[in-house]
């Protein structure tokens, strides 16, 4: 049986849905460029979890890495949630709507 690629949404979906990566990831948004020896410092998680964690994330997308030397630096990458946004502004669209015909409703039963 053929496995379908994994779509977008779910991709970025997996990659924050573990705590320590989401904190991985805020600490690469909040810098400029990071390199896995600071994120590593002060995190109580061993430089190996923090590479495999940035790996997922750059296999998702959302960061993208930079090598100088022996050291890897890292930077966030933005547009790797932009399926994840489109995914939320649908619904959004959807709850808005919602919200509207209640208010409407309610102005009918008490204007």
């Amino acid at each position: 049986m053929i496995e379908a690629a994994p779509n977008p949404v779910t991709t970025v979906m997996r990659a924050l849905a573990d705590p320590t990566r989401r904190a991985v990831f805020e600490r690469v948004f909040e810098s400029t460029e990071i390199s896995v020896a600071e994120l590593t410092r002060g995190s109580g998680v061993t430089q190996g979890a923090i590479s495999q964690h940035l790996k997922s994330l750059k296999q998702a997308g959302l960061v993208a890495e930079r090598a100088e030397g022996r050291n890897v630096y890292y930077r966030a990458a933005p547009q790797g949630l932009e399926p994840l946004v489109s995914w939320m502004d649908h619904y959004g669209v959807f709850w808005r709507e919602r919200f509207q015909n209640l208010r409407d409703l309610l102005k009918e039963i008490d204007p």
